[in-house]
């Protein structure tokens, strides 16, 4: 499994990428693996501020509906609307093309909290 040293990691298994004070928010190559093919989001949050630990959508795979949690608190700039049409880029690209929404950051210290790829790798074995 993949698992990019450049992000941060949630136990609920979204990443995320900062970029100065924004950062890219998905669900890790694991996560999709587990809910195997993805077939439709639903991320009605632009514009939002969200806490951490709050959903901010949901994806649907053929077998089952999964929340996703945002890894932390900031306002919801942008959502994917490339996923509308081909939600399977998260199976098959969760890290680049797979990205979910951007958030401007509210805390960055929040995100030192997460875990890095060698915790994360090693909490989901």
């Amino acid at each position: 499994m993949n698992f990019p040293s450049n992000l941060k990691y949630t136990k609920e298994h979204e990443w995320i990428r900062v970029e100065g004070n924004r950062a890219y928010v998905g669900i890790t190559e694991f996560a999709q693996g587990e809910l195997g093919d993805i077939v439709f989001l639903d991320i009605q949050t632009a514009g939002q501020d969200l806490k951490e630990g709050a959903i901010f959508g949901t994806v649907e795979a053929v077998k089952t509906v999964s929340d996703l949690y945002m890894p932390v608190s900031g306002k919801v700039l942008e959502v994917n609307a490339g996923l509308d049409a081909t939600p399977e880029k998260v199976n098959q690209d969760p890290y680049g093309d797979g990205w979910m929404i951007v958030v401007e950051l509210s805390d960055p210290a929040q995100v030192d909290s997460l875990m890095s790829a060698e915790d994360y790798s090693a909490m989901v074995g």
